[in-house]
């Protein structure tokens, strides 16, 4: 097995080069080969209509799984500047959806006021919530104004067993989640009769893909209706990337070779039409633009020649780009494929 020099010396698999080497060497065909084998090469943009604003790495919990690498100790976030050089984008672009992301995007101090300014904009506004931020001291209105503001609510809930979510996300997250869920349901979130949506996003405990989408939410909704009275509109699945903290626990576990061949023999052609890469556009807390959030994370910037900051934001040649690509791509055209927007296609 291939054992990073950091992970020998009980260090944290932290450093992105690493982190691609490990991948690259795990013995399975590179990723970019496989498109072109089938079909799907080469991969460019079609569009952007979404831009993810990743607006920090600050967090209020380390979860196991975080591809971001959060947590209450990082010190990453957007400033205000930033924000607006987005807003501008998305008024010149014409860009329909602001997706919000962190780290917990709320405890950037810059958070409600770009809400706002893009909802007086008419943009469709995501905020990619943990749900124990909406208890936390300080944030207790948090509810109430993603409400008055219309704001989409995509929470994070790996399961509806206690015992599955805390051992991934942290001891008593659940309980919190779960009161979380009954404010916001309160408020109109996740009603039928309701504009108000509420979005639950699903990924795996451990190296194994998510069950069916259609299939998992039809349990969630089961299971939190007759548990916990909750209620919600829809359910994404979310692939574990095999990237930062993830990657560690593979490789401590030796099981990072083995998670990565599983991808690979799941690789579905048909899911590669809907990736996310291909209409949404990923802006780094620090203003950088990267074809993913995954990719993001790996600091694998947009291919050469194209723009690197928002501030030289060019719509016309960024809505074609060519999509860099490496070994963790594989995450996301696994089984029936896997975003932000959750499964791409139905189950091969």
């Amino acid at each position: 097995m291939l054992l990073p020099t950091l992970m020998r010396q009980n260090h944290r698999l932290a450093d992105p080069v690493e982190q691609l080497r490990l991948l690259e060497e795990s013995g399975q065909p590179p990723f970019a080969r496989t498109l072109g084998r089938t079909g799907r090469a080469p991969l460019r943009a079609d569009s952007i209509q979404v831009l993810q604003v990743n607006v920090g790495k600050l967090c209020n919990q380390t979860c196991r799984h975080c591809h971001v690498d959060a947590g209450p100790e990082r010190r990453e976030v957007m400033t205000r500047e930033t924000m607006a050089l987005c807003l501008d984008v998305l008024i010149r672009a014409g860009i329909p959806t602001l997706d919000i992301t962190g780290g917990a995007p709320e405890l950037n101090p810059h958070f409600r006021w770009f809400v706002a300014e893009a909802r007086g904009l008419g943009r469709h506004v995501l905020d990619r919530c943990n749900l124990t931020i909406l208890l936390a001291a300080g944030h207790e209105d948090l509810p109430e104004f993603l409400a008055a503001h219309r704001v989409e609510i995509v929470a994070s809930l790996p399961c509806y067993l206690a015992e599955n979510t805390d051992s991934q996300r942290g001891n008593g997250v659940f309980e919190k989640s779960i009161a979380a869920l009954r404010r916001l349901n309160a408020l109109g979130y996740g009603r039928p009769e309701s504009e108000l949506i509420l979005t639950l996003v699903h990924n795996p405990l451990g190296p194994s893909l998510p069950s069916p989408q259609p299939t998992l939410e039809a349990a969630y909704h089961r299971e939190l209706a007759d548990r916990f009275g909750i209620s919600f509109n829809r359910l994404y699945t979310i692939t574990n990337m095999p990237i930062s903290r993830f990657l560690e626990d593979l490789v401590r576990a030796g099981r990072h070779e083995e998670y990565l061949a599983k991808l690979v023999a799941a690789y579905n052609a048909e899911a590669v039409a809907g990736l996310m890469c291909r209409t949404t556009l990923s802006v780094g807390w620090d203003g950088r633009l990267y074809d993913c959030d995954f990719n993001q994370m790996l600091e694998l910037d947009l291919s050469p020649g194209l723009p690197r900051n928002i501030r030289d934001f060019d719509a016309v040649a960024l809505s074609r780009r060519p999509i860099v690509t490496a070994q963790h791509c594989y995450g996301c055209t696994a089984g029936s494929g896997s975003g932000c927007q959750g499964a791409v296609v139905s189950a091969p």
